[in-house]
C-alpha cells in the first residue's frame, strides 16, 4: 500500500511509522506535517527520508517523503493525496485545555482539516481513511463509554472530534469511502517526550525531580492505552473491511490519575532513586469525571484487543525517557 500519514512526525505517527517498515521496508510513505509539535529529528531518529515541497509531488510515493505543510491547506492535502491507497488522519490540536483556551483555532484545525483531507481523498479516489479520533467526543455520558451512546461533548476539543467523526459518516455513506473512526483512549508510551498528556508530563516532571500536579482530587478516571496496542488498532483497522464505523479504542480498564501518579512515583524511584511527591491543585473546566471504554466492537470487527498491563507500559515509557535522556 501507499500510505498518508497526516501529524506523521508525531508521537502515534513515528510509531506508527517504525512498525510500518519494520513490517514491510520497502514501504512507501508519504507524510504531511507542519512540525508544530513532532520534529524532523523524532523522524530521523526511526528512519531515512526524503523532504519535498508540496508544489513538487511525485504520483507516487517513493520510500518516506516528509511535505511541511498544514492541514489547513487545501492545496497541500489534495496533492498529498495523489496515488494514495490509505490515509490516517493524526493531524490535530490536541487536549482538552488548549481547546478552552482558543476554541476557534482548535475548531479550524480539527473541523476544517479533516474536511480538506476527506475532500482531498475523495478527489484522487483513495479508498481507505482511518481517523485518530478520541472519546473527548462522547463527553458526558455514564462510563463505560460504548459507540452507541449519544454524545454530550464537554469541551470545544470533544466537539470537534465529533464533527470530525460526522463527516467520515458522511464521506463514507454518500461517496463510498472506506472511513474508520477509532476514539483512542489516553495513550502513553515510548517517543511521547513532546506530548502535555498526564503520563509524559508526570515522567518528565518525576525524572527531574519535580512535584507532580494532579488538577482536583485525582479520583477522576481514564482509560490508558500504550502505544504498541494503539498502533494494532490502526493497521487492523486498515485491513479490516469495515466503513463509516467508530470503535473504541482503549483498555476497559477505569485507571484514577491518583494511581498512575503513584505508580511513576515508585517506578522513578526505583530505576533513579528519587524521591517524588505530588500536590494537588485545582481542577480544570472542560474535564469529564470518568471515561473508561468498552471495546467489545472492536474485539468483534477488528479482532483488536489491548495486552499492555499499565505497569509494563509505564515501565517500558520511563525507560525509553531515561533512554533519551
Amino acid at each position: 500500500m501507499n500510505w498518508l500519514i497526516t501529524g506523521g512526525c508525531g508521537f502515534i505517527g513515528t510509531s506508527l511509522i517504525q512498525r510500518l517498515l519494520s513490517d514491510t521496508p520497502n514501504t512507501n510513505i508519504r507524510i504531511l506535517d507542519n512540525l508544530s509539535v513532532g520534529t524532523k529529528e523524532d523522524l530521523k531518529k526511526i528512519c531515512d527520508y526524503n523532504e519535498i515541497n508540496r508544489t513538487d509531488i511525485k504520483q507516487k510515493a517513493d520510500g518516506v517523503e516528509l511535505i511541511i505543510s498544514d492541514i489547513k491547506n487545501k492545496e497541500a492535502c489534495l496533492g498529498s493525496c495523489q496515488e494514495i491507497d490509505v490515509v490516517v488522519h493524526l493531524a490535530a490540536n490536541t487536549g482538552v485545555a488548549p481547546s478552552v483556551e482558543d476554541p476557534r483555532s482548535d475548531m479550524v484545525t480539527n473541523v476544517v482539516g479533516i474536511f480538506n483531507m476527506l475532500e482531498a481523498a475523495r478527489l484522487n479516489q483513495v479508498n481507505k481513511f482511518v481517523f485518530a479520533s478520541s472519546g473527548a467526543s462522547v463527553g458526558l455520558v455514564g462510563p463505560p463509554i460504548i459507540e452507541d451512546k449519544a454524545p454530550k461533548p464537554v469541551s470545544p476539543y470533544g466537539a470537534s472530534k465529533l464533527a470530525g467523526e460526522g463527516y467520515c459518516s458522511a464521506y463514507y455513506q454518500t461517496f463510498g469511502i472506506k472511513t474508520t473512526s477509532l476514539r483512542f483512549g489516553n495513550v502513553y508510551g515510548p517517543r511521547s517526550k513532546n506530548k502535555n498528556s498526564v503520563v509524559a508530563k508526570f515522567i518528565k516532571q518525576g525524572l527531574r525531580g519535580e512535584t507532580l500536579e494532579i488538577y482536583g482530587d485525582g479520583t477522576q478516571t481514564r482509560d490508558f492505552i500504550f502505544i504498541d496496542d494503539l498502533i494494532d488498532s490502526i493497521i487492523l483497522s486498515v485491513n479490516a473491511e469495515v466503513g463509516g464505523e467508530i470503535f473504541q479504542i482503549a483498555t476497559n480498564r477505569e485507571t484514577t490519575v491518583n494511581e498512575v501518579a503513584n505508580y511513576i512515583v515508585k517506578f522513578v524511584n526505583e530505576l533513579t532513586g528519587k524521591d517524588v511527591h505530588v500536590f494537588h491543585g485545582p481542577e480544570r473546566p472542560g474535564e469529564v469525571k470518568r471515561n473508561f471504554s468498552d471495546v467489545s466492537k472492536a474485539k468483534r470487527f477488528l479482532k483488536w484487543e489491548a495486552h499492555y498491563t499499565l505497569e509494563q507500559g509505564l515501565i517500558a515509557t520511563i525507560k525509553h525517557f531515561l533512554e533519551e535522556r
